[in-house]
């Protein structure tokens, strides 16, 4: 069962109330579809009528594999798990994604969970630092602008085998992030 949160978050975004969405997911057979299935088909119900067309599709989507019981919360479709973390900072995007550059090559706990050489790559909307895990999975730190000129920090790891992965994950990036702004 998804959480309350997320549910009202659908609510207010898409003007329809949860039991309105169960009825459309009914009536498109959704519990027999795929993940991208469905979102399709929410995706053209929607049209038109919100704004962030595809992201709300996609949460009215996993709302409702969650609600099922088809995915618990970080699940992909895939199967696999993923987890973010993100910290607000008094720092400028560049200047935050530097300093994070500088803090991830000598951070022990950092270095134990890298296995690749990370690539830095961005635009004037947001900075992202990738590298695989040493367990295959995906890590991103990204410094995103916020309205007043900082930004923030969010890490990313996804393609985790299991929940229990993922809840260590989070524990580890919360850890990581902590100690990187408190270093700012």
């Amino acid at each position: 069962m998804t959480t309350n949160s997320r549910i009202q978050a659908v609510e207010r975004a898409t003007h329809r109330t949860w039991d309105e969405w169960l009825r459309f997911m009914d009536g498109i057979g959704a519990r027999n579809l795929s993940h991208h299935e469905i979102a399709t088909k929410v995706l053209e119900e929607l049209d038109g009528k919100v704004d962030n067309l595809g992201w709300w599709a996609q949460a009215v989507t996993v709302a409702y594999e969650q609600y099922i019981g088809h995915r618990i919360p970080g699940q992909r479709p895939d199967g696999t798990f993923q987890t973010s973390v993100s910290k607000a900072t008094a720092v400028k995007m560049q200047e935050l994604m530097d300093r994070w550059v500088d803090f991830a090559a000598t951070d022990a706990e950092v270095l134990a969970l890298v296995d690749d050489e990370p690539r830095v790559s961005g635009t004037d909307k947001r900075i992202t630092w990738r590298t695989k895990s040493r367990d295959g999975s995906a890590i991103r730190v990204t410094s995103e602008p916020k309205k007043d000129g900082t930004a923030s920090i969010i890490a990313v790891q996804m393609g985790l085998e299991t929940n229990e992965l993922n809840l260590e994950a989070k524990s580890n990036w919360s850890s990581i992030l902590e100690r990187f702004v408190g270093s700012l």
